[in-house]
């Protein structure tokens, strides 16, 4: 490993690691807010525009779906031709996006808008968990990348005060959705310029575009201080090949994992998460969109948050694999309690006790880790398209857990549902056990990845 990786690996933790964190968690909490909004919004607009189930279904989902384009496109794009290319533009097609939702005239209007909305949704998950795990140091990364996604619950609690708020000010329905959707630009809006002042990665610079010396005043620049000068000379470029990359063995098992993993996770957590006030409706039919909304609110404080929170603070020590194991199993039990004794549901301080546990076992479990460890078992030349391809067969578990969540509980009931979704907790212990552990080691370590001078010369 030359000095360009040493730097980056044994810096100590800093201002300039938290400036990165902030810049890219921004990112996370518009994502978080944008998708997990919508279930709110959806009740205002469902008896104003007189939506139909089937409607309301794709409302909920389809930027989940758009996503999986956006975090392949962008996923595969940062890798061919830079980080920093994409990081930023990738914000600018969120902010349209929610703009575009909030002056919607039709659901035809807000159901493309909502699918571009998903695009710069997608396109944000690769390129902000791979620039943060790039520019981290190997003691801190695991914290690092989880405090850029631990801004989703910045996002998740945020959604229901703005809708609370908006509600007690008695905000015609009409333009409380509306406004619900628009403010979703402003976080998006203010990170852009941010995000274009970030100098491209160093380990990208250095292992694919073989600039060691651009790499070496990259890490200065981050580090805001003088480095040593790297002695090792500049390399050929390295260039990925989606053909080598779906033809090798180690590389397509990590896959299987990662993704897996995500697709399973996002599977049981979207459906259940923006489907919240129906599950609630289930428990509780006389309770007021108020009421709902509150009871969502709480929930996030009290379990998800702490979930975070206690993921970031351990995950550089007990492992991402194990966490991932425990909340999966956790989930599991959790949701098939709930499914096989019906007088949970009727016990309403019982059923939120149980189910406040499963969220705080999926932010301190598989939410969070599903993230990080895209951004670190892939090797450079392939970090983003891997990472971009997990997330993005993530978000079709998303968009099939919210799509099909209403549906199954229509057909078979609410605890045949969760019985369903225990099954798929489960299901994602499988596809963690393929996994490598990687704390506390570097990128090139964990990747495998050879950052001897070398020359790759094929170019899709």
């Amino acid at each position: 490993m030359e000095k360009i990786e040493n730097y980056l690996d044994n810096a100590e933790l800093g201002r300039h690691h938290f400036k990165a964190m902030f810049v890219s968690g921004m990112g996370f909490f518009t994502d978080a807010y944008d998708l997990f909004i919508i279930g709110i919004a959806i009740a205002l607009i469902a008896p104003i525009w007189k939506l139909n189930s089937a409607q309301i279904g794709f409302l909920g989902s389809i930027s989940l779906i758009s996503a999986l384009i956006g975090s392949v496109i962008f996923g595969r794009i940062a890798d061919r031709f830079g980080r920093k290319t994409v990081y930023g533009v990738e914000a600018m097609i969120m902010a349209v996006g929610a703009l575009l939702s909030a002056i919607s005239p039709d659901f035809t209007w807000l159901l493309i808008s909502r699918f571009l909305l998903g695009v710069g949704i997608g396109g944000d998950y690769p390129v902000s968990a791979v620039i943060m795990s790039e520019y981290s140091n190997k003691k801190d990364r695991g914290k690092l990348v989880g405090l850029v996604f631990s801004m989703q619950a910045v996002g998740l609690i945020t959604g229901p005060l703005v809708a609370l708020a908006l509600l007690g000010l008695n905000i015609t329905p009409d333009l409380s959705w509306r406004i619900m959707l628009g403010i979703g630009a402003i976080p998006a809006l203010m990170v852009i310029y941010l995000r274009r002042k970030i100098p491209e990665s160093p380990r990208y610079t250095a292992q694919v575009l073989g600039d060691r010396k651009k790499a070496l005043e990259d890490v200065g620049k981050f580090m805001n201080k003088r480095v040593e000068s790297d002695k090792s000379s500049n390399v050929e470029k390295k260039r990925s090949s989606l053909i080598d990359f779906f033809t090798n063995k180690n590389l397509m098992i990590t896959l299987f994992g990662t993704a897996g993993s995500w697709f399973l996770m996002d599977y049981a957590y979207y459906g259940n998460t923006i489907s919240t006030p129906l599950v609630l409706n289930s428990i509780s039919s006389s309770m007021s969109l108020e009421t709902k909304t509150l009871y969502t609110l709480l929930i996030f404080v009290a379990f998800a948050l702490p979930g975070y929170i206690l993921s970031i603070a351990l995950i550089d020590k007990i492992g991402r694999k194990t966490i991932q194991l425990i909340g999966f199993a956790v989930m599991g039990i959790s949701f098939l309690l709930i499914g096989i004794f019906p007088e949970i549901e009727r016990q309403i301080w019982l059923f939120f006790a149980i189910y406040s546990i499963s969220y705080f076992f999926t932010e301190f479990g598989p939410n969070t880790t599903t993230f990080i460890l895209p951004s670190e078992l892939f090797p450079t030349e392939y970090r983003t398209t891997g990472h971009g391809i997990s997330a993005g067969i993530g978000k079709v578990g998303a968009f099939l857990g919210t799509l099909l969540f209403p549906i199954i509980m229509a057909a078979i009931g609410f605890n045949s549902t969760f019985v369903i979704i225990s099954v798929v907790s489960f299901a994602g212990i499988i596809t963690t056990l393929v996994l490598k552990e990687t704390k506390g080691e570097s990128l090139e370590e964990v990747s495998k990845a050879d950052v001897s001078p070398r020359s790759v010369t094929n170019e899709l």
